[in-house]
Parts: C-alpha cells; sequence; structure tokens
C-alpha cells in the first residue's frame, strides 16, 4: 500500500512517534555529554551518585544512554511513522528498557527529585509501552506487510 493511499493513522501513533522522538533526542543529548564528560559535571550529575556502583565514572552509562536509549528510539521512531510491521514489538521494548534503565538508575544512585528527570522519563517510558498496547497503535502496525 504505497503512503498516497494509506488510511490516516491514529492519534496515539503520533503520540508514541513523539515520545519515541523525545527519548531518543534526550537520549542522544545526554549520552554525549557524558561520553565527553565521564565526570557528569557538565550536566551536574555528581560522581559521588556512582558510590558503590560498578561504575568508576559516566563514561559507559553515558554510551549506554547514546546508543541504546538515545539512537535506537529515533530509528524506532522512523519505522513506527513507516508502519514496518516490526517496529511494534521494537517500540514496546524501547519503552520497557527505558523503564529498566530507571529502575536500575534509582537502585544505583537513588531516587533524585531535583532535577526530576526520572519522574519525567519514567512517564516517556510508561507512555511509551500504554501507547503500544493501544489497540489502534497494534491494529495499525499489525496491518502493515
Amino acid at each position: 500500500m504505497s503512503a498516497l493511499h494509506s488510511p490516516p493513522r491514529p492519534a496515539a501513533l503520533h503520540l508514541l512517534v513523539l515520545l519515541l522522538l523525545i527519548q531518543g533526542v534526550s537520549g542522544l543529548a545526554g549520552g554525549l555529554a557524558l561520553s565527553l564528560d565521564p565526570t557528569g559535571e557538565a550536566i551536574g550529575l555528581p560522581l559521588i551518585w556512582l558510590r558503590g556502583s560498578p561504575f568508576p565514572d559516566y563514561r559507559l552509562p553515558g554510551l549506554f544512554l547514546l546508543a541504546v536509549l538515545g539512537a535506537v528510539p529515533l530509528w524506532v521512531a522512523a519505522r513506527v511513522w513507516r508502519r514496518r510491521a516490526w517496529a511494534w514489538p521494537a517500540a514496546l521494548m524501547v519503552g520497557l528498557v527505558l523503564l529498566a534503565w530507571l529502575v536500575v538508575e534509582i537502585r544505583v544512585v537513588g531516587l533524585q527529585d531535583d532535577p526530576p528527570l526520572q519522574a519525567i522519563y519514567g512517564l516517556v517510558g510508561a507512555g511509551i509501552v500504554i501507547l503500544c498496547l493501544a489497540p489502534s497503535v497494534r491494529d495499525d502496525l499489525a496491518d502493515t506487510r
């Protein structure tokens, strides 16, 4: 089915793509910042938060953020927009990985509320998962070949 003749996309799919783009852009920005300055000082993350973790600095978490929670969500957003059938499980996985990342982060560095980034990204991750489970999104992406 060509793009000119495809049925309109549901609003939930538009919102899913938006959340994937927000996660991707912020993951790239945060991951790049932590990769370039593994002390975390440039973005206000004290190294003391990593005490007791397996990480001496923010380089490895930054690289994970850059690749897995930055580049991948952008790639998945493009695939969701193009209605690739396998994009649905990929988008769901992005949401679940983001939520798992936050659980591990909170266990390692504790719950931080200034700024409330963990809460904001928890909402983004939950939103991605919920939107993936919305019947309109599942049906729209399942209808692709």
